[in-house]
């Protein structure tokens, strides 16, 4: 089975480094993460609701945003992201670019790499915490408006100066 698996890496890598013995790990860890979910709402006698209403989904959306940006991108996160990704400089507004080193450092380092996961731990609190779930998701909500504003306001100063 091993020889199957380094020959399927090394005919898809076409020379390039493309690990995917580790993107088959995350995918498990990512699978493994649903499947305790869902084990924790059949045990606490939860269901996923029939629909979304559309502000639970504007909050979501958002939120989702917010949450995977400032973990792949926040200078304040960066140590979390540290043993996976090696700093190269400032990127955008208050924001820092970093080059992955590895699967896992290709998944914290990219907020939509990471957008899934938010999502889907956003989806389950829904399910298992609807109320601090909003909580949060307002919350990250408002951040990345006031995030927005930030910007607007620095471009508009900007523009009064010139």
């Amino acid at each position: 089975m091993t020889e199957i698996l380094d020959k399927t890496e090394q005919e898809y890598s076409n020379g390039h480094d493309r690990p995917l013995r580790s993107y088959t790990g995350i995918l498990s860890a990512y699978g493994g993460t649903v499947a305790v979910a869902t084990a924790a709402a059949v045990l606490a006698g939860r269901r996923a609701p029939d629909h979304v209403g559309l502000m639970d989904l504007l909050l979501m959306a958002a939120c989702t945003h917010k949450v995977s940006r400032r973990m792949a991108k926040d200078p304040v996160t960066s140590p979390l992201r540290a043993p996976f990704t090696r700093y190269e400089g400032q990127g955008g507004p208050s924001e820092v670019q970093e080059e992955p080193r590895g699967a896992l450092g290709e998944l914290l380092a990219c907020p939509f790499c990471l957008a899934q996961w938010v999502a889907t731990g956003y989806a389950a609190g829904l399910v298992l915490a609807p109320r601090v779930t909003r909580l949060v998701g307002a919350t990250m909500t408002a951040v990345a408006i006031s995030d927005w504003l930030q910007l607007a306001y620095a471009k508009m100063m900007k523009s009064a100066e010139s």
